[in-house]
């Protein structure tokens, strides 16, 4: 998604009380609220690990198309870090090693599950212009490139009806480290519904009846060392 000119995400009109019930669920899910009294939520939080029973079935060394979870045989634990989501012996799979090295409760799988929650709020967030839910999860310079947008649209009058149909894969194509400076890039297929509408609510972009297919490929940043587990939206672009 191209920041600066994609026009896709404004508020979409559904029952709004449930959107923001949703939303305001998921954001504590996802980012929690630490006040030192809380019980501990445990979720699949992008970085942060989750520890599981042995699962049956077949190992593979292949990537999961759908950026999901693969059946093994060994306990997760054990398995390598790479396993389901890289080649081996890639450079991917060889810097995912590297991250796990420096933070060892670092999983690249639990970080996709995060990372496919991220988007859906993240989405939803900026086609409402709701920018308590966006600012922490982005940088600051990308909250700052998309306030500018929901800015525009204020300004302009427009509002821009979005259902989010689901997420169709989310897969982990990159890998960074510098230092103890982890870059993941991910990349997404999803399915919306959306309908840009002037100011006298004329449609004038998108069909409010036709489910359109979005790719987007969204770098997310963390450092490694540091105690709060999740990732940060740092980089937006469309596939080329």
């Amino acid at each position: 998604m191209e920041v600066m000119d994609n026009q896709v995400f404004d508020p979409f009109n559904l029952i709004l009380l449930v959107i923001a019930v949703v939303v305001a669920w998921r954001l504590y899910a996802v980012l929690g609220t630490r006040t030192g009294h809380e019980k501990r939520i445990d979720l699949p939080l992008p970085g942060q690990r989750q520890e599981e029973a042995s699962r049956a079935g077949a190992r593979s060394g292949k990537p999961d198309e759908q950026g999901e979870d693969l059946q093994y045989g060994l306990p997760e634990e054990e398995r390598p870090i790479w396993e389901g989501v890289a080649e081996e012996g890639s450079a991917l799979a060889q810097t995912l090693e590297r991250m796990r090295a420096i933070d060892p409760d670092f999983d690249p799988r639990h970080f996709l599950e995060g990372a496919k929650t991220a988007y859906e709020m993240i989405v939803t967030a900026f086609a409402e212009g709701d920018r308590k839910t966006l600012k922490p999860l982005l940088s600051p310079e990308v909250f700052r490139q998309f306030e500018k947008v929901i800015d525009e649209r204020k300004a302009k009058g427009q509002t821009l009806d979005l259902e989010f149909v689901g997420l169709d894969k989310a897969r982990l194509v990159d890998a960074e480290l510098d230092g103890t400076l982890a870059r993941l890039t991910v990349k997404f297929t999803s399915k919306v519904i959306t309908a840009l509408r002037d100011r006298e609510g004329n449609v004038v972009e998108g069909n409010p009846d036709k489910v359109a297919t979005v790719r987007d490929v969204w770098t997310f940043e963390r450092d490694l060392t540091s105690p709060d587990p999740n990732w940060r939206l740092v980089s937006t672009e469309a596939p080329a």
